[in-house]
């Protein structure tokens, strides 16, 4: 249903988080080098990793990369939102279709300021919080917005592989 785009994700549970997450919603996870822990079959058991096999996975290099791939393969009307601290529209004020691209940073810095510029000041989307809080955790931030998005489209339960795109492990085999 929609792309949930982690960049550079640091803390193996957040991303363990937001697979389950995915394998629950449709969604398709993309990940964007460098990550903050392995992808072997060991690492990914003891992160709670293990739901890889339950939704597709891809790994990039870099958000270039990324964003090529994904214009590839994503149909022309889905957009991408960066959802970030400081952003001014909140997340909820959005009407979210299917395919779009839904981007986080890691969990230490963010997304980086020619990343959002390159997406444009509309496309940044935020999480109303209490002030003087720096953010959320990444996996809850992830959840409440995916699970807003699949609200408005009816909790349609509608994998984007049988939209076209096919389902993948990680570009990269887990091994022992």
């Amino acid at each position: 249903m929609f792309r949930i785009v982690l960049f550079q994700p640091e803390i193996p549970p957040n991303t363990g988080n937001v697979i389950r997450l995915c394998a629950n919603t449709g969604a398709e996870l993309h990940l964007i080098k460098p990550l903050g822990f392995d992808l072997d079959r060991r690492s990914v058991r003891r992160a709670g990793l293990d739901y890889h096999w339950m939704t597709a996975v891809h790994v990039h290099e870099d958000f270039a990369a990324c964003r090529e791939a994904l214009a590839c393969a994503v149909a022309p009307a889905a957009r991408w939102y960066a959802i970030e601290t400081g952003g001014r529209r909140r997340y909820d004020e959005v009407r979210y279709a299917a395919g779009d691209v839904l981007l986080f940073g890691s969990e230490r810095h963010g997304l980086p300021a020619p990343l959002l510029e390159e997406l444009g000041e509309d496309a940044v989307l935020s999480i109303p919080m209490r002030e003087g809080n720096r953010s959320l955790n990444l996996s809850n931030a992830v959840t409440l917005v995916t699970y807003e998005a699949w609200r408005q489209n009816d909790f349609a339960i509608r994998s984007l592989a049988a939209a076209g795109s096919p389902l993948e492990m990680p570009t990269q085999p887990l091994s022992d």
